[in-house]
């Protein structure tokens, strides 16, 4: 099947070039260009990397916000946090 039908990388490719040392997208892109063209197949690579979600946004997600560490709620609502100017 292919991943990338702008440059015909195959799965198996893609699979290839994960066993020869290829860990990220841009590893693959750089071995095969998969990747660099529209994009499209960006998501399937990570996906098949194992890196389906995101490492950084899951890092931010996961660390605590000055208003978390202090006790207090998160503001969801950004016009509550500044009553005056309402």
């Amino acid at each position: 099947m292919y991943v990338c039908s702008c440059f015909g990388v195959t799965e198996q490719q893609v699979k290839d070039h994960a066993a020869a040392g290829a860990r990220t997208p841009r590893q693959i892109a750089s071995a095969s260009k998969a990747g660099t063209d529209c994009g499209g197949c960006v998501r399937t690579i990570q996906a098949m990397l194992g890196r389906g979600s995101c490492p950084r946004r899951e890092l931010l997600d996961s660390k605590q916000t000055p208003a978390a560490a202090a006790g207090s709620a998160p503001v969801s609502d950004p016009a509550a946090a500044f009553p005056e100017a309402a």
